[in-house]
């Protein structure tokens, strides 16, 4: 398992949550030492325009310092990817997230959507076709369901519920890779109130036997939300630990 990581995801770039002082070195403290670290590079122009909408990326252009990390965090997105595509596992921990984004217009603490601009650029190139979106975050992807909703070969799937997760993964019994979107604002102490940490490592487990059976074992998680920074990082690494 490779993390996805750069030094400039720990700016303060605005005053939601996801943005909050402390947020990303809770999990790197966590993670540090246990896995590889990766340094991505900025995602391109083109890369935005396979799922946004041109004058949407102008008028996130505006906003100078979130624009720039919007293109590093769906940068480190693409990164993982990459190596899923490889056969291997990644964890994109990077911020400002993405899964409220639609193509003209997003909130949700939201600006580029990391997942589908990271699955559509390995789509375009040939690389994988047909694939599976997991959802775990506390709040539904709109961004990304909105993206593919006409797109046949991407099916989005919103955590309901550790059976719910269980009968997706037998009702999608073909796809090329698995993308995570990983939030972790479910948790019992979080803004959610229902998983556990040990929920986590279930979660993983499920998504990781999948992806061996299916895809040769394709799949990479990027973060999405997950607020309480005394239980963020221990979330991450419990998501980890089952997907390895």
């Amino acid at each position: 398992m490779k993390i996805i990581f750069h030094e400039n995801y720990k700016l303060v770039y605005d005053y939601d949550p996801a943005a909050a002082r402390g947020r990303m070195e809770c999990i790197v403290e966590e993670l540090h030492g246990a896995y590889e670290f990766i340094e991505p590079q900025p995602a391109k122009e083109s890369d935005i325009l396979l799922v946004h909408e041109e004058e949407f990326l102008n008028w996130v252009k505006g906003k100078q310092l979130i624009y720039n990390l919007a293109l590093l965090s769906a940068g480190g997105a693409i990164t993982a990817a990459n190596l899923a595509a490889r056969g291997e596992p990644a964890f994109a921990l990077i911020r400002p997230p993405g899964h409220h984004a639609s193509s003209n217009n997003t909130w949700g603490f939201c600006w580029f959507n990391n997942v589908a601009i990271a699955v559509e650029n390995l789509r375009r190139r040939g690389i994988v076709n047909k694939v599976l979106i997991v959802d775990i975050d506390l709040h539904f992807g709109d961004g990304t369901n909105n993206i593919f909703e006409h797109v046949p070969e991407v099916f989005y799937y919103h955590l309901y519920g550790l059976n719910g997760l269980e009968e997706c993964l037998k009702f999608y019994r073909e796809c090329d890779l698995v993308a995570i979107s990983a939030g972790f604002d479910m948790h019992k102490k979080d803004w959610g109130l229902l998983l556990s940490t040990e929920d986590y490592t279930t979660i993983g487990k499920m998504i990781s036997a999948y992806a061996r059976r299916v895809c040769a074992g394709r799949v990479f998680a990027v973060l999405e939300g997950g607020y309480n920074h005394r239980v963020l990082g221990k979330n991450v690494k419990a998501l980890l630990e089952g997907l390895a």
